[in-house]
This record gives structure tokens, C-alpha cells and sequence, in this order.
């Protein structure tokens, strides 16, 4: 069903928040800090993708995804909505569903045999495609995925994300420099203000990750390891 009706966006913000925190998607350690992809510590980490594993939840999730992309970009914006791999894909397919809508997803890279294609599914020329994934941190990763759809002559000037970091000040003018508006339900701060009110964990916790959000290369930097 298409929804219609839902509560503001900071309302939206806040239950995220809470969603995220009750099903243990919000990891803090500040004594043994989280290695990223980058290699980089962090006393942060978010899991989106349990997501999928609770069912009352990720429905009103997809719900607030569905009705912040028709609120924001528009209710009759897009003509396909296309997950990027993998875990884009549940929750591109989850709000293609709500969107009464195709659904395609795009390959990290080309599978390397048969057509190669690095979109499975069917995209065509002028259509135009929503990016659905479960976070972003820069934007970095986003651009390879609008690339590829945009080499189909489709077009992609939006991406949707259930989490957006809100912490490096270069994400949002990475993704508008090509083109692509992000929209999303709930960021770090958004995550630290539950965390606080629900006092999920010590303030000694949430104060050494505020300064992490506040100032995350530097802090890096500081807590590097050798």
C-alpha cells in the first residue's frame, strides 16, 4: 500500500532513532573502537541491515522512507527504484513495493560474464531512477552506482538512505556536485539525542562519541592505531 500520512520529520527522526537503538544497530565502544573499511578507527557503528530481520519495524521504516522521498522529491518523481549492492537491495525492493513501482538493482562492478551488466533487471532509456541503500557516510560509494544507471540513459538525480552520518561536512555537496539529492530518516545526532533520553549507555560513552561526531578526523587521527 502507498503511504500517505505520516508524522514530521523530526518526529520520523526521532522513531528511527529508537528503532535502531531497540534492535541493537547502534554499536558505541570507546575503550576498543571499531575498525571502518578505511581502516580508520571509530566509536561508532551502525548495522542497518539487521533491519531486515524485524518485520514490525522494518515496515515503518520502509513507510517513512517511501513517504520522505514523496514528500521531498515528489509523488509522481520516479519510474524505477533501484537498490545498490547488497544491502541496498531488501529495502530498494521493500520501497518499490510501497511505490507501486519497478525494481532493479546495480552491481558493484560488472559480474564478468554473460552480458556483464552491472544492473540486473529491466532499466530503460529516460527513466528516472531513485538510488535506494541503507547508509551513507561521504557520498563516495553513491556515485560508481549513479554512474552505472545513468550509463543505461536512465537518469538518477536522488538517492535514499535509511541512515545518513551528518558528520563530514563534504558528503552532501559530493553527491549535489554530481547531480544527486539525498534524502534520508535519521543521522548520528539524531541517534545520540535518543541514546541520551532513553540513557542507553554511560554519558561517559556518549560524551567521548559527541566528540567523535563533532570532530571525526581529528579524532581518528588521536586514536589511531600503530
Amino acid at each position: 500500500m502507498i503511504p500517505t500520512s505520516y508524522p514530521a520529520k523530526e518526529e520520523i527522526a526521532r522513531l528511527t532513532a529508537r528503532m535502531l537503538l531497540e534492535i541493537k544497530a547502534v554499536n558505541f565502544n570507546t575503550d576498543e573502537p571499531f575498525i571502518l573499511a578505511s581502516g580508520l578507527p571509530s566509536p561508532s557503528y551502525i548495522d542497518c541491515r539487521k533491519l531486515i530481520s524485524f518485520p514490525r519495524i522494518r515496515s515503518t521504516l520502509m513507510d517513512f522512507l517511501s513517504i520522505t522521498v514523496m514528500r521531498e522529491a515528489g509523488f509522481e518523481a520516479f519510474d524505477n527504484i533501484a537498490g545498490g549492492e547488497t544491502a541496498g537491495i531488501p529495502f530498494a525492493a521493500l520501497v518499490a513495493d510501497r511505490m507501486a513501482l519497478p525494481m532493479t538493482y546495480v552491481r558493484k562492478k560488472p559480474k564478468g560474464y554473460g552480458r556483464n551488466a552491472r544492473i540486473e533487471g529491466a532499466m530503460s532509456d529516460g527513466e528516472r531512477v531513485l538510488l535506494v541503500e541503507d547508509l551513507t557516510t561521504d557520498g563516495g560509494s553513491k556515485l560508481s552506482f549513479v554512474d552505472a544507471i545513468r550509463d543505461t540513459g536512465a537518469t538518477c538525480g536522488h538517492t535514499a538512505v535509511i541512515f545518513y552520518y551528518d558528520i563530514f561536512p563534504e558528503t552532501e555537496k559530493t553527491l549535489g556536485d554530481h547531480g544527486v539529492a539525498l534524502h534520508y530518516l535519521c543521522t548520528w545526532w539524531d541517534v545520540l539525542a535518543e541514546a541520551r533520553a532513553q540513557n542507553a549507555f554511560s554519558e561517559e560513552t556518549l560524551a567521548e562519541v559527541e566528540r567523535f561526531l563533532k570532530d571525526p578526523r581529528a579524532w581518528q587521527e588521536a586514536n589511531k592505531r600503530d
